[in-house]
């Protein structure tokens, strides 16, 4: 239930909060006062389109908010907890900046508009005074039966079998129509990915054969340099050994005096010395450790060889052979699976189809078995409109061709006297009567809809006298399941309502401003003798609202 609606700087409203209860809650004022104002603040967070015109003039944005009690709205609280949002409440919130742009909110958490519009669902529904002009579509017809039903989840469960059984139809006649070409590429793909599985290229193994390479490769010269460094360091006469050898033991010969002043130099030498002693025995184990393997070489140059190959018939660089591999394995084993073999795939469209049609079958019983309800329902309220001699049916025939929506074409007929054979709605009701029809089917739908608040917005417009009271009376009792909202230039609409909603314009400051207020029982009284008698209010007048007031509030509806 909407119980709380916040409007800031839109279109001729600086400022309101206002406080909604359940009920029914009529909505009126002079004309131009601004009664759609509200609505379209409603509808902006609901997620309708918003333009630059909604932002007072002079102002940098419009801030409008609504909050909703969803206690006993379950789809509403499913909503919100399958997007990981608060439960407790549910507030809606838009802002419409003066350049255009617009932000969404609920419950404090960024949304898109599509979401808004999405959880508005759930939250209120709104029927429009061109609601009747809706009703001459066969695709309302079909809606509207389908609520009445308790059918509108299976038919949008049915909408998905079908979307799922055309696409996987459309897939089976493109592989037909590509057949030669599939099987073609199958084949090619068949023998270059038993290539590189033969290949088998190791994740590393690259890197490794080409250090190996390099490594047998120049372990030849390698050897010869080692001996040679040894050599240079042992060699009996002219090694660096045997010269430091020689000129330690010409120092060790110098006065003892001499030798004091060389200390250092002689240690030197003498920490050279073995350190060479250490060089030279590393040098002479790793030569004779080391052996030339120059078949590992031809094994390692074979096998780069190999991979180079392979590489430059794919067009790819070594390195990204293992990711080719990876790729055309996908897409061999895509074209083998079942989306792409012909057999597998009609036996899916078959099974699709059959889903389909078992579903809609089903919802077709439940249509049938509605559709004389609802026509009943409508009758009753046609007569109690003042259309008793009129006859309402429900037509059903089946499709030509499947659609989302099921096997079934929905028309609602009418006959407006006796004797004459029911008509579609469209070529039989004049104005006046499609008034009084769409209104009677919008209240029959609204007695089986499972959204608790709506909103009629002057969908009593082309009546007068008694059966204006008759469509305040069922709007009253509409109201006493929940939460009505209607625009009326009624009063005995008006009169019928559990409260009462004044809104008007006022000049402030060179500045035009709606106003709204919830009215109390003399306030009331003195908008319906408005609204009956013109501006200026008589004593006759008054009595008249007055009269008028307190039958509408004291009759048992």
């Amino acid at each position: 239930m909407l119980i709380q609606l916040a409007i800031r700087d839109y279109a001729i409203v600086e400022r309101l909060d206002l406080d909604l209860h359940d009920g029914m809650t009529a909505i009126t004022g002079e004309t131009g006062a601004g009664k759609s104002i509200m609505l379209g603040a409603l509808g902006l967070c609901l997620g309708e389109r918003a333009d630059v015109g909604s932002v007072r003039h002079g102002c940098e944005r419009a801030d409008i908010s609504a909050r909703f009690d969803i206690a006993r709205l379950a789809d509403a609280r499913a909503w919100l907890a399958a997007r990981e949002l608060p439960q407790d409440e549910c507030l809606l919130r838009r802002v419409v900046t003066a350049s255009g742009r617009s932000k969404a909110w609920i419950n404090g958490q960024p949304v898109t508009v599509s979401d808004l519009r999405a959880l508005g669902e759930h939250l209120i529904e709104v029927h429009s005074q061109h609601a009747h002009q809706a009703l001459l579509r066969e695709d309302t017809h079909l809606r509207l039966l389908d609520t009445y039903a308790g059918q509108t989840e299976a038919v949008a469960a049915l909408g998905e079998h079908f979307h799922h059984w055309r696409a996987r139809l459309r897939r089976l006649r493109d592989l037909q129509e590509s057949g030669d070409e599939v099987q073609a590429r199958r084949q090619l793909l068949r023998y270059q990915v038993e290539e590189l599985d033969q290949l088998a290229l190791a994740e590393g193994e690259l890197e490794t054969l080409e250090n190996e390479q390099t490594q047998l490769a120049n372990l030849e010269e390698v050897l010869g340099d080692a001996q040679f460094a040894a050599d240079c360091c042992d060699q009996d006469e002219h090694g660096a050994l045997s010269l430091l050898h020689h000129a330690n033991a010409r120092l060790g010969n110098a006065p003892e005096q001499i030798r004091h002043q060389l200390a250092d130099a002689l240690g030197m030498l003498s920490e050279a010395q073995i350190q060479i002693e250490e060089a030279a025995r590393e040098l002479h184990r790793f030569v004779d450790t080391t052996e030339l393997d120059p078949q590992r070489l031809a094994e390692v140059d074979a096998r780069l060889g190999e991979v180079h190959r392979i590489a430059r018939k794919h067009h790819v660089m070594p390195e990204e052979l293992r990711d080719l591999h990876q790729r055309l394995s996908d897409e061999l084993a895509s074209l083998e699976g079942g989306e792409h073999d012909l057999e597998a795939l009609g036996e899916e469209v078959e099974q699709a189809r059959d889903a389909y049609r078992q579903q809609a079958r089903a919802i077709s019983e439940a249509r049938l078995e509605a559709a004389r309800g609802f026509g009943e329902a409508v009758q009753a309220q046609l007569a109690f409109l003042g259309l008793g001699k009129a006859t309402f049916e429900v037509a059903i025939s089946p499709r030509e061709t499947p659609q989302a929506e099921g096997l079934d074409q929905v028309r609602f007929m009418i006959s407006a006297n006796p004797g004459q054979p029911a008509r579609p709605l469209s070529k039989v009701a004049s104005g006046g009567e499609l008034s009084r029809i769409s209104l009677a089917i919008q209240v029959v739908a609204a007695q089986h809809s499972s959204v608790p608040s709506m909103v009629f917005d002057e969908v009593d417009v082309g009546v007068s006298g008694a059966i204006a009271e008759i469509v305040g009376q069922l709007l009253r009792r509409l109201g006493a399941q929940g939460q009505i909202l209607t625009v009326t230039h009624l009063p005995q609409v008006a009169a019928q309502a559990h409260h009462h909603l004044h809104i008007e314009k006022r000049a402030e400051h060179d500045t035009t401003l709606t106003h709204m207020a919830l009215l109390d029982d003399a306030g009331r009284v003195r908008e319906l003798a408005r609204m009956l008698g013109g501006v200026k209010l008589s004593d006759r007048t008054l009595a008249h609202a007055r009269e008028m007031l307190d039958a509408s509030q004291h009759a048992q509806h």
